[in-house]
């Protein structure tokens, strides 16, 4: 996917346009000023994690488009790696990692969800299964409350020590 930035000023989604830069700005600025190598997402396949992924993209084209490819390279050579980067998409799949944390329960829309985001936007994607860190947050749990967890009376419990753990 290309960016091209449109006289947004007169769009009727100015609300939603206003937004995504805004916040890409900022995560520009961010990992800019905090000397951070990159972005580093758990890309679930659900529609947060979806929205992070997309909006540390844009914020690579923004940059881009405003600076051009060697003023990116520019405001970016703490990165050691900079110099060696040939063009934005090889900055991207340096710059933004997603990881796809699966479980048992997780299911082949959401993995297919994530690989296919990750390919949008060029990211360096993997795939970790996830289900012994969660095994061992519950029996931490299980010992605490003095009772074992179970899906059909501790769903919504379960769920969240997945997504904590991720």
């Amino acid at each position: 996917p290309t960016f091209v930035a449109a006289n947004w000023e007169s769009s009727n989604y100015i609300k939603e346009e206003e937004f995504a830069r805004s916040v890409s700005l900022g995560l520009w600025d961010y990992v800019r000023k905090s000397h951070s190598y990159g972005y580093v997402i758990s890309l679930s396949g659900g529609a947060d994690s979806s929205a992070i992924a997309s909006l540390c993209y844009l914020a690579t084209q923004l940059a881009e488009n405003q600076l051009g490819w060697e003023g990116v390279k520019k405001r970016l050579a703490y990165i050691p790696w900079m110099d060696s980067t040939p063009n934005v998409k090889e900055f991207v799949k340096r710059f933004i990692r997603t990881l796809y944390q699966g479980t048992v329960n997780s299911s082949a829309e959401t993995r297919a969800s994530a690989q296919t985001l990750a390919e949008c936007i060029g990211s360096n994607h993997s795939e970790i299964q996830i289900d012994g860190l969660v095994a061992e947050y519950r029996q931490l749990i299980e010992g605490a409350i003095g009772r074992s967890l179970s899906w059909k009376t501790d769903d919504i419990t379960l769920q969240n020590v997945q997504a904590r753990v991720r």
